[in-house]
């Protein structure tokens, strides 16, 4: 397996896993007893999935000289 379908595949398994816990995390909002702690922790994973993400599609842009 070559290093871009590595990266490609490790995109696939983290957009899995942050639509999974966007759908965590509307079930609990919906949810009137829900922990804050909890929620906060959820969001800021969240978060860093959706900038490894980012980074690692940028990985995938070939260097363009200016």
């Amino acid at each position: 397996m070559t290093n871009e379908e590595e990266i490609r595949r490790r995109i696939v398994e983290l957009d899995v896993e942050h639509r999974d816990l966007d759908a965590v995390i509307e079930m609990l909002t919906l949810d009137g007893h829900h922990d804050q702690l909890q929620l906060r922790r959820l969001k800021k994973r969240k978060l860093q999935l959706k900038d490894y993400i980012t980074l690692l599609k940028m990985q995938l842009v070939p260097d363009v000289p200016a």
